[in-house]
C-alpha cells in the first residue's frame, strides 16, 4: 500500500512500515515458519517493524517460546521493532512473561513515543483491559505537530478514531474471518474487518493474520505482512493498492 499523510513538521518524507499480527505461537507452531517471516522482513528492509497483537498465547514455560523469541530479536529496522498486546497474550499469562524482551520488541501498553522526531507512533492496550485509555486521553500526551500512527489490536474504534488526528491505525484480530462463511459475520460486525478504508483523514489497515487460530485451515484471506509506504505530505490524500 501507498498513501500520503500531511506532513506537518515531520523531518522526513518517507516511511515504510511493515505490519504483521495474530501469530498465535504456541507448542504447535513450527520454527521454520518463523525463520521465513523473519527472512522475509530482512528482504522487505522496513523503516519500521510493527506487531499488532496477538503474537503469542503459549504457556510461559513452554521452551519453543524461547526459540521463538531468539529468531524474531533477529529482526532490525531502522526506527525500531515495536507492538502491541492482544487479547490471546492476556489468557496465556504472556503480558507478565519476559517473551517480547528477548524478542527485541518494545510493547507499548497506552503510551506513545516520539521516533526521529518525525512521528508519533502510539500503542493501545486491548479492549479487554478495563483500564484502557480514551482515544482523546492518550493523544494528549503526542506531539501536534507531527503525523500520528496508532496500533490498536482490534479494529473497535474506528469511528471515533477517524475523528481525532490519527493519520494511520493498524489493526488484526479479525483474521479476515478465516473460514467461510465466517467473514461475512466479520464484515458485518467490523466498520473494516481485512484490508484498507480511508475514513475521515485517516487511513485504517487490517491485517488477515500471519497465522492461523482454532482449526488449521483457511479458506478466507491469505497469511500475510502488510507493506505501507507511508508518503509525508502536504497533500495527505491518495491511496493506492498494489497487488504485489
Amino acid at each position: 500500500y501507498t498513501i500520503d499523510v500531511p506532513a506537518r513538521k515531520s523531518k522526513i518524507d518517507h516511511l515504510k512500515l511493515a505490519f504483521a499480527a495474530d501469530f498465535h505461537l504456541n507448542k504447535n507452531a513450527y520454527i521454520r515458519f518463523v525463520q521465513r517471516f523473519a527472512e522475509k522482513i530482512k528482504m522487505i528492509e522496513p523503516d519500521l517493524m510493527i506487531f499488532g497483537g496477538d503474537i503469542v498465547e503459549g504457556d510461559r514455560n513452554d521452551g519453543s517460546l524461547s526459540l521463538f523469541a531468539e529468531v524474531l530479536s533477529r529482526i532490525r529496522a531502522k526506527y525500531g521493532v515495536f507492538g502491541v498486546l492482544g487479547n490471546h497474550e492476556h489468557y496465556a499469562g504472556q503480558e507478565r512473561g519476559s517473551f517480547f524482551d528477548k524478542a527485541g520488541i518494545k510493547i507499548l501498553c497506552d503510551t506513545n513515543v516520539v521516533l526521529a522526531n518525525s512521528f508519533n507512533l502510539t500503542g493501545r492496550n486491548d479492549s479487554h483491559i478495563e483500564t484502557r485509555k480514551q482515544i482523546g486521553d492518550l493523544l494528549k500526551s503526542t506531539v501536534d505537530s507531527l503525523p500520528d500512527i496508532l496500533i490498536d489490536h482490534r479494529p473497535i474504534e474506528i469511528d471515533k478514531v477517524s475523528k481525532t488526528t490519527v493519520d494511520v491505525q493498524l489493526s488484526g484480530h479479525t483474521h479476515n474471518g478465516q473460514l467461510f462463511p465466517i467473514n461475512l459475520i466479520t464484515r458485518m460486525v467490523y466498520i473494516l474487518s481485512w484490508g484498507h478504508k480511508k475514513i475521515g483523514n485517516t487511513h485504517f489497515f487490517v491485517t488477515s493474520g500471519i497465522r492461523l487460530w482454532g482449526p488449521p485451515v483457511r479458506t478466507t484471506g491469505k497469511s500475510e505482512i502488510m507493506i505501507i509506504n507511508i508518503n509525508f505530505s502536504e497533500e495527505g490524500t491518495k491511496a493506492q493498492h498494489s497487488p504485489d
